[in-house]
């Protein structure tokens, strides 16, 4: 179907596709005694149909399948477990890589599903165009890793998140193929879309989406800001939110994120930073990031109220210095995590978001969590996508490694951390579900909402081939 050499059963390729990129993942990759599923086989087509006709064969075999992007998950998305099947493969979209076509008019794009984020905005600038989805995991992350998931951009508050750009999904799946997305507004039932975005792979293979684009912008204008501690700060943050004034990026970091951020940016002249805070009130900071897009005359005109309502608010002007030190920076915490590991330390991230009226007291009881949980810490915590009724807390976290129960030290840690969300905020705002937080779906939405989506499931993929263990 798919061509003997793509067909891959060596270790090496098997291994590449057994995991993503969370803590515990990079742990057991290191570890010559770890035990973790592996896929059978990796299997590599090269477009909508060779899914199908993959998925049908698998169908008929009773073969697990494990949809593969870019393969940064970081809640056990993409790990290769099967299930009750006997065999399991990745089927890796790495060749699905194309723009299908464009809608100058109707500022639509299709591309397939394993196109990765720069070269999407690689494709799309050669019509002038842009994505404007640019998450954490933007190197590696694809097109179809990022409908499957529910992605968030840093630039979601201009540009929306994912599912607000799809306007259409194709799938492959084990009843044959799915395509939704005729109109940009429907009133023909739910909007199945939906559905399919988020659906994490277990409802079916993405392998192609459309997108709304918009034109590349001219002017990117990134700078900084400093509010006298993280309650200043969060408030002026909804006070943005909520007049409409947000920066298409808008990023708040608390007291101890803003000091280990001094710590490590020489070019800042820390020293002097401090003293120009210390001259106007702000003693403890907490800096706040904002960034525009687009024409000079748009660009020039929002960063205005921005700035007069952050200037009501005390914010202190910091300058572009710090802005663009984070734009230039922003991809490079994913990459420190190898040495810290090297180091013995235990660094992870988390995520959630919350009502404004809850925002607060969810960092209290999350950091709260972690500390009692995990001891001697650094626990650092930004809002990291901001609307007028909430906002998303992505913690950090740092601490010595247990060496003796290194999986066991983060896991305990994790459990608090969720425990602690529960009933506060989502289990997740952009990681998804996966393996990690599926034990917390249902009190989020219901054991009847957990019904509907198994239901959804058995009319799809009768027999479970699709992502076992995944979501639901």
């Amino acid at each position: 179907m798919v061509g003997a050499e793509n067909v891959l059963v060596d270790d090496p390729a098997r291994l590449a596709r057994a995991t993503g990129l969370s803590y515990l993942d990079l742990l057991r990759r290191r570890s010559p005694s770890a035990d973790f599923p592996v896929p059978d086989a990796v299997v590599l087509p090269a477009d909508p149909d060779e899914v199908q006709a993959v998925l049908d064969a698998c169908v008929q075999h009773d073969v697990g399948v494990v949809p593969f992007g870019g393969g940064t998950s970081v809640v056990g998305g993409v790990a290769a477990l099967r299930g009750e099947k006997t065999s399991v493969i990745a089927l890796d979209l790495v060749r699905l890589d194309a723009l299908v076509s464009v809608d100058a008019e109707s500022r639509i794009a299709v591309l397939q599903a394993g196109v990765r984020g720069p070269e999407a905005e690689r494709l799309l600038a050669g019509h002038g165009l842009t994505l404007g989805h640019v998450p954490q995991s933007f190197e590696r992350a694809t097109i179809g890793g990022f409908a499957a998931t529910r992605s968030a951009g840093q630039a979601s508050s201009g540009y929306g998140r994912f599912e607000d750009m799809v306007t259409g999904v194709r799938l492959a799946t084990p009843r044959g193929p799915w395509k939704l997305g005729v109109a940009p507004a429907s009133a023909a039932g739910p909007d199945l879309r939906q559905l399919a975005i988020g659906s994490e792979g277990t409802l079916g293979v993405i392998t192609e989406v459309a997108l709304r684009v918009r034109p590349a912008p001219p002017v990117r204008r990134y700078e900084g800001y400093a509010l006298p501690g993280w309650a200043a700060g969060a408030e002026a943050v909804r006070d943005l939110a909520q007049h409409h004034a947000l920066a298409d990026v808008t990023r708040l970091s608390d007291v101890d994120e803003t000091e280990v951020s001094l710590a490590l940016n020489a070019g800042l002249k820390t020293a002097a930073l401090r003293r120009y805070l210390a001259a106007r009130g702000v003693r403890r900071p907490c800096f706040l990031i904002v960034g525009w897009e687009g024409t000079a005359h748009d660009v020039a005109l929002r960063r205005r109220e921005t700035a007069r309502r952050l200037k009501a608010s005390g914010a202190v002007r910091v300058g572009k210095a710090l802005g663009e030190s984070w734009r230039h920076g922003r991809f490079a915490g994913p990459r420190q995590r190898d040495t810290l590991l090297d180091m013995g330390v235990c660094v992870e991230t988390l995520e959630t978001a919350a009502y404004w009226s809850n925002v607060d007291e969810l960092r209290d009881d999350v950091r709260a969590a972690l500390t009692a949980s995990l001891g001697r810490s650094i626990v650092m915590c930004h809002i990291s996508h901001a609307y007028e009724t909430g906002a998303s807390l992505y913690f950090t976290v740092l601490t010595a490694r247990d060496e003796t129960d290194s999986v066991g030290q983060w896991q305990r840690a994790k459990a608090a951390a969720c425990e602690a969300i529960a009933g506060l905020g989502t289990i997740s705002h952009h990681h998804a579900v996966g393996v990690d937080h599926a034990p917390y779906l249902s009190a989020e939405i219901g054991s009847l909402g957990v019904e509907v989506l198994r239901a959804a499931k058995s009319t799809v993929d009768p027999t479970g081939i699709l992502n076992p263990g995944k979501l639901v």
